[in-house]
């Protein structure tokens, strides 16, 4: 069960917020300088608004009085002994069925409207089985051999993988090809370190494939001239005669898969120009391996 709260940090009630507040904290200086807070009111186009509902956002304590509020929720659902996932306003329940489903939702639903003022966005809430379900850039599948779900990244979070890649290999960016390797490493060490507790080893894999093809294509724009090909693909062991041959290929997708190509610009010497193997990384990274 995936819930969604309606404009969560917009219609926090102040005042069912501060009798939560109120429960543990005593001293009424501290409690006074939040109520402030919450009323301060925010700008907007230079014109000032009130704050009669909500949190204001980008404030340094909204974090953490939504999450005071949101507690009581957690506190609810560990009191029926679901098991569920919350973070900030994203929730997920987890049940073993369809009746589990519809009596939960309507109880949960009950609860967060009536006890804690908030609204449940009927149209974006969702209820699917694992595999359905996005979560933080997480998709889930079911493992045989483990008999479970696991996490691993969402094919959209691998869409947007592939479509920066995509522009930090362009051929007609302007930058050195050893500058398109560096914003490379970048992005693979942010993408893994944060996916690191998922299971992507056939993805790394076929992503490292991709990264490779890609910069085979912007290296061999880089020899520019058949000449200047052939030279380097001597250079770097490929037979004069093949080298020749291939130098004069028409276009950059069909030389990057051409194996004189392959050869030459090895995956080895991609990884001494610098460029970081994800499926090595991700190793070195994974929690689940």
């Amino acid at each position: 069960m995936d819930i969604d709260l309606a404009k969560f940090f917009d219609t926090v009630d102040h005042d069912k917020l501060m009798t939560i507040f109120g429960r543990t904290i005593k001293d009424g200086d501290v409690i006074s300088v939040v109520r402030k807070f919450l009323v301060s009111g925010v700008m907007i186009d230079d014109e000032y608004g009130d704050t009669i509902v909500g949190t204001p956002q980008g404030g340094n304590i909204s974090p953490l009085l939504d999450n005071i509020m949101l507690n009581e929720l957690d506190k609810e659902l560990e009191a029926r002994g679901l098991n569920f996932v919350r973070y900030a306003d994203d929730l997920i329940i987890m049940v073993g069925s369809k009746q589990a489903e519809e009596r939960v939702m309507k109880s949960v639903t009950r609860f967060i409207e009536e006890k804690l003022g908030l609204k449940v966005n009927v149209e974006k809430s969702k209820v699917d089985k694992p595999k359905g379900i996005k979560y933080f850039g997480f998709g889930f599948y079911f493992d045989s051999f483990a008999k479970g779900y696991k996490a691993r990244p969402h094919t959209k979070a691998v869409a947007k993988f592939k479509a920066q890649m995509k522009k930090l290999t362009c051929r007609s960016w302007g930058v050195s090809n050893a500058y398109k390797v560096q914003k490379l490493n970048q992005l693979t060490r942010g993408w893994i370190n944060y996916f690191k507790i998922g299971s992507m080893k056939r993805q790394c894999k076929k992503l490292d494939g991709q990264i490779r093809y890609r910069l085979r294509m912007c290296i061999w724009k880089y020899w520019k001239t058949p000449k200047n090909r052939a030279k380097n693909l001597i250079k770097l062991g490929v037979p004069v005669w093949s080298a020749w041959k291939t130098a004069y290929l028409h276009g950059y997708a069909k030389p990057a898969h051409c194996g004189d190509v392959h050869i030459a610009i090895s995956n080895k010497r991609l990884a001494d120009f610098g460029l970081i193997s994800m499926l090595d990384y991700y190793a070195t990274r994974c929690v689940t391996c």
